[in-house]
């Protein structure tokens, strides 16, 4: 791995799930991205393709049905 590769997207913050994705995508076709609720345990071994993707934002309603 170059050491100039990207390791972090600070700009997609506030940004939806699918727009995020695209935007690390682009730069790291290789990523396995992978999207967690905010303050999920995670193991802490090391993939240098995984990126992790913490949410915590309710978008809707939630409703009994």
């Amino acid at each position: 791995m170059s050491s100039s590769a990207k390791t972090s997207w600070p700009e997609v913050v506030g940004l939806s799930i699918e727009e995020a994705k695209k935007v690390i995508l682009k730069d790291k076709p290789d990523a396995d991205i992978v999207v967690l609720p905010f303050g999920t345990a995670v193991p802490e071994d090391f993939r240098f393709n995984r990126v992790r993707i913490f949410v915590d934002t309710v978008a809707e309603t939630p409703r009994v049905g």
